[in-house]
């Protein structure tokens, strides 16, 4: 009638800012993807492939989370990296195993195989050598 509208005008500005959104957005993407592809190659450097335990393995345990259950050793420096072997009695899990420990050691049978390693059997003919068990105020100790 009397005036018109300038429709046209708007919607071209608010397509324009969608488009320049859009190539904004994919130009992201492609940094993030590049970014996300360094970081997982330098992670991945330090990753090594689990070992699988089977039922029956000897194994070693780690006692860095142990310190408190062997109190009665002279010093913690020279406390034992691993103590064992112990024979894995089942699999729990990829990542749990149940092992068969002696009465002695009050710990929770179940541990992450992160603390685990593979008890490896002397050679043919290598002279072995048992050290003699340590007695700390009267008890033996965990070997």
């Amino acid at each position: 009638m009397g005036f018109e509208r300038k429709r046209g005008r708007r919607f071209e500005v608010a397509e324009e800012f969608a488009e320049r959104m859009k190539q904004v957005q994919e130009e992201v993407k492609a940094v993030l993807g590049k970014a996300q592809e360094e970081m997982k190659k330098y992670a991945d450097r330090k990753r090594r492939e689990g070992v699988e335990f089977k039922v029956g393995n000897l194994v070693l345990l780690s006692t860095r989370e142990l310190k408190w259950h062997m109190k009665g050793r002279r010093s913690e420096k020279l406390t034992e990296q691993f103590v064992g072997p112990y024979k894995v009695k089942s699999i729990i899990s990829v990542n749990a195993v149940e092992l068969q420990l002696l009465s002695t050691v009050h710990i929770h049978p179940v541990v992450n195989v992160s603390k685990l390693q593979l008890y490896k059997i002397q050679v043919e003919g290598q002279k072995e050598t048992k050290p003699a068990p340590v007695i700390v105020e009267g008890e033996k100790s965990m070997r």
